[in-house]
């Protein structure tokens, strides 16, 4: 099967790429990416890459040529994401591309979902994030798309993605070894984990079982984890103690002012009117927005305080998850069964932090 990997220079298009083409297999792949630049990590192999702007159907569409199927794996910003959809979309459709598998995100149900959430919890726009009701827009427009029948739809929604080049497992060493790991309620909420080769194997599943057609699906490990475990594994292998990992309660995160505009402008009423204004007072607002300060700048003049707390929104949020999402539908409908333990998922990326430099402790030799 022919299949063009839009977002082939990402952490998950990457490893997908490296699998298909290191491993053999029935997949043949068309890496498409944004710029030049992003073909740095895939130049070691012989591929027929293609260079092009992601909101540009027609010339998606021509990337797509001669596929059969695509798979959707771009990052970009809240405001980004749905824009993507769409084109990727109608690109596949004028292509003739017969399946398109997205990886959307379980996010869509936010980062601490309510017990008993699976796929069929219906889905709102009022998240705390931007990033998360992007992804709730951009599912509900390819889901009206679909609708045309012109393209399979398959979506995957998949947490906390980890492994070796993963912001996850990078992150963490970073702070334990800066001594600003940060804990919500010392990290016993549940980490909804997927090694990214079980992603891999889940999309690969979704590129050939015909019932996954127009069908959404959670992925995850086999294994409960706790945040607390999760950063354990990397202290352990790094020499951290746990004892130096803070705890703290939630804290609050005010939005900022650009962030609370662009939410109002991206809504679809919002949108309609937009074009009413003239293009001179939105650039203006645009450049006043670009140098908005929420907060006053630092006077450089006093000592920095202690190394502060590494909590974003996202982590703390993440902390406060009490429901493992479950995986049941993907195991029955997709014939999803993660090839890799979360362990062994783990003792790699874990192997990869010290292929880099990061001074992981070698349990075969004395300290």
């Amino acid at each position: 099967m022919k299949v063009a990997l839009v977002g082939a220079s990402g952490f998950v298009g990457t490893r997908l790429l490296e699998c298909w083409k290191l491993g053999g297999g029935a997949f043949e792949v068309v890496p498409v990416v944004r710029s030049f630049s992003s073909l740095a990590v895939m130049a070691r192999f012989e591929l027929p890459w293609q260079v092009c702007d992601v909101m540009d159907a027609p010339a998606l569409a021509r990337a797509f040529a001669g596929c059969e199927a695509v798979v959707h794996a771009a990052i970009g910003d809240p405001s980004q994401i749905v824009g993507m959809a769409g084109s990727i979309y109608q690109a596949a459709a004028s292509a003739g591309v017969r399946r398109l598998v997205v990886l959307s995100s379980s996010s869509v149900h936010g980062q601490a979902p309510e017990p008993g959430t699976d796929e069929t919890s219906p889905l709102h726009e009022k998240h705390a994030m931007a990033y998360n009701t992007a992804k709730v827009r951009a599912e509900r427009l390819l889901n009206q798309l679909a609708q045309d029948g012109r393209v399979e739809v398959v979506m995957l929604r998949p947490s906390v993605v980890f492994g070796p080049r993963s912001r996850w497992v990078a992150d963490v060493a970073t702070q334990l070894l800066a001594g600003s790991a940060t804990l919500i309620r010392e990290g016993e909420a549940l980490c909804n984990t997927i090694y990214v080769d079980n992603l891999v194997h889940a999309i690969e599943r979704a590129l050939v079982v015909p019932e996954a057609k127009g069908e959404v699906f959670l992925v995850g490990d086999a294994e409960r984890v706790t945040w607390r475990e999760f950063y354990a594994a990397v202290a352990g292998a790094l020499g951290v103690g746990m004892e130096s990992v803070r705890s703290i309660e939630p804290p609050e995160f005010p939005k900022p002012l650009k962030e609370r505009v662009g939410a109002i402008t991206s809504r679809p009423a919002v949108q309609k009117l937009l074009p009413l204004f003239p293009s001179q007072l939105k650039r203006l607002t645009k450049v006043l927005l670009s140098n908005w300060r929420d907060t006053p700048m630092p006077n450089v003049w006093t000592l920095p305080p202690g190394t502060p707390a590494a909590v974003t929104e996202e982590l703390s949020l993440l902390g406060q998850c009490q429901w493992r999402l479950p995986i049941g539908k993907a195991e029955r409908i997709l014939g999803y069964q993660p090839p890799v333990s979360f362990q062994e998922g783990m003792r790699r990326s874990l192997g990869w932090l010290q292929f880099v430099g990061y001074p992981v402790f070698d349990s075969t030799q004395k300290r």
